[in-house]
């Protein structure tokens, strides 16, 4: 009668997951309410879930009950340094659901002192995989357990198969719906082209030949004034459209500053130091950063020309955006002057590099930023 109980126990935790994981829209969350459930109805003491990227870098997407040595710092330890676990499953040698022989970030915490492992010293981990996919990992840890049965681990097994598929519906719904925004993007920049950019061009068009019939000085001068108006209006209009859909992407993104800066009607200098890769996943956030730098160039500097430099290195790549115009009082201190510029800053920082400003009156500014960045097959 136990025995059957605990089948009986063990079924209805698998619906209940299955359940949570079938409602689940936003991944972190539904993660961490999964977990919540399995601590509830195993008895477990802690764990957490690992999304691992094919390059090997690795993000802690949920925890529940960390102890104090692995949650103190902001989860710290939880989130730097490596593994017994994700070097195994890096290597391709963690396959199925297994026993851990002991946690190296326990270790790490008691060597450096970080206070309470709460009795924990060894955990089990599980692949989260679906359709011949993996994604990470599942691990779990309690008071003084330093193995598991096969019953437990074929639960966890199963647990994590329905993360696995769970995570796959959810990226998939996250992709179309990246595809329907940038779908969305497309046909607003080519509307805005249709119309508005043409509407623009010829206003400029009609007060060009309205100004060659006339010889009031006054007349003449507003409809100068309104020809250059419509000029700068389709500088802004093409640069917004570009904005939405930049047009060089595809072919590196150097290509797309240099085309972007032509059309501003900047002298762009260009250099790039070493290899870039075509496909690397921050290139357009860099482009993104140096675009919002030439378009304050055009509108703030006072300059025709701007410098961009690019060198990419082992860990990351460095860009600085340089300008010999206007300036401005700027210190580390001050918050940012423009959103502009806090833009760019967000990005950078989200992307997990750095951003710094450096300007004065009248000496120019030179906008400098670093991503992370590892090459292809580089260990």
């Amino acid at each position: 009668m136990g025995e059957y109980q605990e089948k009986v126990h063990t079924l209805k935790t698998l619906k209940e997951i299955a359940e949570k994981l079938n409602e689940g829209t936003e991944i972190k969350d539904t993660l961490h309410e999964v977990l919540q459930m399995l601590i509830d109805v195993t008895g477990f003491q802690t764990a957490w879930i690992y999304f691992i990227e094919d390059d090997g870098s690795y993000e802690l997407m949920a925890e529940v009950s960390l102890p104090e040595a692995l949650a103190k710092h902001q989860k710290q330890l939880m989130c730097q340094n490596d593994c017994y676990c994700i070097n195994r499953y890096n290597k391709g040698s963690l396959q199925s659901a297994t026993n851990i022989i002991n946690c190296k970030r326990i270790e790490t915490a008691i060597k450096q002192k970080r206070g309470d492992t709460e009795g924990i010293s060894h955990h089990a981990t599980v692949p989260l995989k679906a359709s011949k996919r993996t994604f990470g990992l599942l691990n779990v840890a309690a008071l003084g357990k330093i193995t598991f049965t096969q019953e437990e681990l074929n639960l966890l097994e199963s647990i994590a198969l329905q993360i696995g598929t769970a995570i796959q519906r959810m990226k998939l719904v996250q992709n179309e719906q990246q595809h329907a925004l940038l779908e969305e993007r497309n046909r607003l920049a080519q509307d805005l082209h249709d119309s508005v950019n043409q509407m623009l061009f010829s206003v400029s068009l009609t007060a060009k030949a309205a100004r060659q019939m006339t010889r009031d000085q006054q007349l003449g001068e507003m409809i100068d004034f309104i020809q250059h108006l419509s000029q700068d209006a389709l500088i802004e209009m093409r640069s917004l459209i570009w904005q939405m859909r930049p047009r060089g992407l595809e072919k590196g993104f150097t290509t797309a500053i240099e085309e972007y800066a032509q059309l501003l009607g900047l002298t762009c200098t260009l250099s790039v130091s070493g290899c870039m890769e075509k496909d690397h996943r921050h290139h357009e956030i860099l482009f993104r950063v140096c675009q919002e730098a030439l378009n304050n160039c055009k509108k703030h500097a006072d300059i025709q020309e701007v410098e961009v430099k690019i060198e990419p290195f082992v860990n990351t790549i460095d860009m600085k955006i340089i300008d010999h115009g206007k300036g401005f009082q700027y210190d580390e201190q001050m918050n940012l002057p423009s959103l502009g510029l806090k833009g760019m800053a967000d990005r950078i920082q989200r992307a997990g590099g750095t951003f710094c400003i450096e300007s004065k009156l009248n000496q120019g500014t030179t906008i400098h930023v670093q991503v992370p960045y590892e090459r292809k097959g580089s260990s």
